[in-house]
């Protein structure tokens, strides 16, 4: 099975990279977890679209069209997503068929703060909800004060890498289920 994890963050000492990261030490052997940067995507504009995709984009929604799942490490600004995630959803929400519709996804976040990115998450649920992404109903996996559970690039809290994995585990048989 082929998962396509998604951060949003583009920090290089990104808590959600690592949990990322971390989700592809911790997933069921017959999983691939292919983590997709969003660095190099151009903000959305019509006009650009109207002229074609850039390569960027193309390969953006090309890698979205050709995961079984979608796990988004989503973090919290502003009570929200962030820019950069809001921006690849509107790129992959247009199209026909639309990248995201049909998809399957589940959320991870962490955050320095005590809700790990709560907010964030369920604002991510209504914009995939818009696109018809289908939202596993699964636990969440809120890493709350995540400076403390995340060193140097590592997930190093036991308790979180063991509900991680059960949380992989269960998504895993979610997109099984969905793609029956």
């Amino acid at each position: 099975m082929k998962l396509l994890g998604i951060s949003g963050s583009l920090r290089a000492a990104s808590f959600n990279t690592a949990l990322l990261k971390a989700a592809q030490e911790l997933s069921p052997p017959d999983v691939h977890i292919e983590v997709f940067g969003l660095h190099d995507l151009p903000l959305f504009n019509q006009d650009v679209e109207d002229q074609g995709d850039p390569p960027a984009v193309q390969a953006w929604k090309t890698a979205v069209r050709a995961a079984d799942g979608l796990l988004f490490a989503c973090p919290e600004y502003n009570n929200g997503i962030t820019g950069v995630l809001k921006n690849a959803i509107d790129w992959a929400s247009r199209g026909d068929p639309a990248p995201l519709t049909g998809q399957i996804a589940c959320m991870i976040g962490a955050s320095p703060g005590m809700t790990g990115s709560a907010r964030g998450q369920d604002h991510l649920r209504l914009i995939l909800r818009r696109t018809q992404t289908h939202v596993a109903p699964l636990s969440e996996v809120l890493v709350f004060q995540a400076h403390t559970k995340i060193i140097d690039g590592e997930l190093t809290d036991e308790r979180t890498r063991a509900f991680m994995g059960k949380h992989l585990a269960a998504f895993v048989e979610a997109v099984s289920a969905y793609r029956r």
